[in-house]
């Protein structure tokens, strides 16, 4: 039977779907349940010193549906946690003492002040959790305080906060990237330059998910009014893909020893394994666990198992990145096609097409060409 456990940064993974940070890993009890359920990792909801400032409204969600109804997208408006820094510490504690073998990742945000950065890493990594992901891509909320891709949209920042926190961390610190910038690549690769022992990619996009025709109201309308938010879901997955691949790719070339946390539109095996072709190490789930539930791990876990059955891959390693390989350029393509009709058409211009081209000298070798091998 396929084994589906991975190492990463040095944490084994009994399996690589992580839950990603947001609704799904906001408190202890949800944390828990995920580990129960048989989740390969957590992130937690985004912590940060001061959730003072953190206010949620409601509703804070939209959904598009198919035409059967189903949910392809889904956009939404919420913040980072509104709960208390000192009870998360608790927390973290608590879930670390009752699940010391599992992988805890604490989400972390701050303004852009080095004694704030170097607080919360070094609070948190005194909890017991296994690693930090850094949050550099929240789309909405918080602008006034230049924080999430408002820090993530520029490279020379985020490598400079990144420096920070790899000065104290004694645990693997991932950087999650957002995917509203022209190209992912840039703010990744100042990330790793700053030591992070990886990314995670993508985060949210920045939408509107539609307007009401009956109200003219954008949606999620909050008291007649509402504001660009996240969009995630399955609609994101192509997207998702593409950068995700373009991460891997610089990984491979330039840090073949960091690794890549794939998110975008993950619900099923195939979904996964699609990540896990382009290069990623993990996957991440939220918007998927917010429809499905944390039970999804099954299907996760059973559709990956199958198709690594199907091709006879006994480790995810067998198969990580290994469609990478077919990505190349348009002038490429190009030029592979003009050969391949060339290579046809002298192959074709090689054959007996016609009774009157049989050759007496080379008649053995002209029949020999007709044979189906």
């Amino acid at each position: 039977m396929p084994d589906l456990s991975v190492i990463v940064n040095g944490l084994k993974l009994p399996n690589p779907f992580v839950i990603g940070s947001g609704p799904p890993g906001t408190n202890a009890n949800v944390i828990g349940k995920a580990f129960d359920e048989g989740w390969g990792a957590v992130i937690s909801k985004t912590v940060s010193l001061d959730a003072s400032k953190v206010i949620n409204v409601q509703p804070r969600y939209a959904r598009l549906r198919a035409s059967d109804r189903g949910i392809i997208g889904w956009q939404n408006i919420e913040l980072i946690s509104d709960r208390p820094f000192d009870t998360w510490i608790d927390e973290f504690k608590r879930v670390k003492d009752k699940y010391p073998e599992r992988i805890l990742i604490a989400s972390v945000m701050e303004e852009l002040r080095k004694d704030a950065w170097v607080e919360i890493i070094e609070r948190c990594q005194e909890t017991g959790v296994d690693a930090f992901e850094l949050n550099f891509s929240c789309p909405h909320g918080l602008p006034e305080r230049k924080m999430g891709s408002a820090m993530g949209e520029d490279p020379e920042i985020l490598k400079e906060v990144c420096a920070w926190v790899n000065a104290v961390a004694t645990v693997p610190v991932w950087a999650k990237m957002t995917p509203n910038v022209t190209h992912i690549v840039d703010p990744a690769r100042a990330a790793l330059a700053a030591d992070c022992e990886g990314v995670s990619a993508i985060n949210t996009i920045l939408c509107v998910m539609g307007i009401d025709l009956d109200t003219l109201r954008p949606q999620p309308t909050v008291e007649g009014y509402s504001e660009p938010g996240g969009y995630s879901c399955r609609a994101i997955r192509p997207i998702a893909l593409r950068m995700v691949m373009e991460l891997a790719q610089l990984i491979r070339a330039d840090f073949p020893d960091r690794t890549l946390s794939g998110i975008g539109g993950i619900e099923d095996g195939d979904d996964a394994a699609m990540f896990l072709l382009v290069g990623a190490h993990t996957v991440q789930v939220c918007t998927g666990v917010m429809i499905h539930g944390y039970g999804m791990i099954n299907t996760l876990r059973d559709g990956l198992t199958a198709f690594m059955a199907k091709h006879n891959f006994a480790t995810i390693d067998d198969f990580r990145g290994h469609s990478l390989q077919y990505f190349t350029t348009h002038a490429d393509l190009v030029a592979r096609q003009a050969k391949a009709r060339a290579d046809a058409k002298a192959k074709r211009e090689d054959m007996i097409q016609e009774d009157s081209e049989w050759s007496g000298d080379k008649f053995v070798e002209q029949s020999d060409k007709l044979v189906s091998e």
